[in-house]
């Protein structure tokens, strides 16, 4: 039975994985974090020697794991889902965690590039172009000189064979990396970096999406004060609207009603941690 923290919140408990925070969103565990602390768990993770993967999660993939099981399974797993965007910050601030902020993906990975320095972090860069790769690498040791960036790797676009799979992870073994930045779209990134986590030697895997095109110089962010009103959807909707009309159309008005039938308790969303595609044990799945 799960307990509930002092604010009586039934949605707001601790996390198994080191009694890190959490609230449910929609049957999505969605960590009580901020920059800082998320950058320090992940730093604490790394000196421990742990494997881990962190999903860096918005309302739009919130919205996906509601139809897909085995992706909601996948961040129900994660050392961390970060809410990157503000819709969820103000669910853990509603459900009390007064210190959570956003955790944005392209912030996250200069805080840890950032914090890595002093510790002698190795990095990795996955997904994306090679020219793009080239580029980020390029702009990310301009900013930290000192960063060890240790190798990048520029998957085909067609899905990789199981030789090709072995032959990535043992590339990215033998360069000694401490992180994996997964920089594939979602839910590419996050499927990826579940099935290989076993494979890989490094500590933390981070599926950041675009960060690598936006500090590649490649795609512009949305102003700081787009990002902080929770209307940064309609930036990127004006930048790119015949790729993401679709998606904001069905996201945005599905997003709030589930989460007001969430809050008005009219329908219930359990977290489920079953795993989807291994061998491993299978728990019994919670109803709806």
């Amino acid at each position: 039975m799960r307990k509930q923290q002092a604010d009586g919140s039934p949605n707001s408990v601790p996390n198994p994985k080191d009694s890190l925070k959490w609230t449910n969103v929609l049957g999505v565990r969605i960590s009580a974090v901020n920059l800082k602390s998320a950058t320090g768990f992940i730093q604490k993770a790394i000196e421990d020697g742990r494997k881990e993967y962190v999903c860096v999660r918005d309302a739009h993939g919130v919205v996906r794991c509601q139809d897909d099981p085995e992706l909601r399974s996948i961040h129900n797993r994660a050392f961390l889902v970060t809410p990157d965007g503000m819709p969820l910050v103000w669910a853990l601030k509603r459900a009390g965690h007064s210190e959570s902020d956003r955790v944005y993906g392209p912030d996250l990975m200069l805080c840890v590039f950032e914090a890595g320095v002093s510790q002698g972090l190795r990095h990795f860069l996955y997904g994306a172009t090679a020219e793009t790769l080239e580029r980020l690498q390029a702009r990310l040791l301009a900013r930290f000189p000192q960063a060890q960036i240790v190798g990048t790797y520029a998957p085909p676009f067609h899905k990789l064979s199981l030789q090709e799979e072995a032959d990535v992870a043992d590339r990215i073994n033998r360069s000694g990396a401490d992180i994996i930045w997964v920089g594939l779209s979602s839910p590419k990134q996050e499927l990826w970096m579940a099935r290989m986590r076993d494979r890989l030697e490094a500590s933390m895997l981070i599926g950041v999406g675009a960060a690598f095109d936006f500090h590649a110089g490649l795609k512009r962010q949305a102003p700081r004060i787009i990002q902080r009103s929770g209307f940064e959807w309609a930036f990127r909707l004006l930048c790119e609207p015949r790729r993401l009309w679709r998606r904001y159309a069905l996201v945005v008005p599905t997003f709030i009603s589930l989460t007001a039938f969430q809050r008005l308790g009219l329908r219930k969303f359990p977290i489920e941690d079953e795993v989807f595609g291994s061998s491993a044990p299978k728990t019994a799945a919670a109803k709806v």
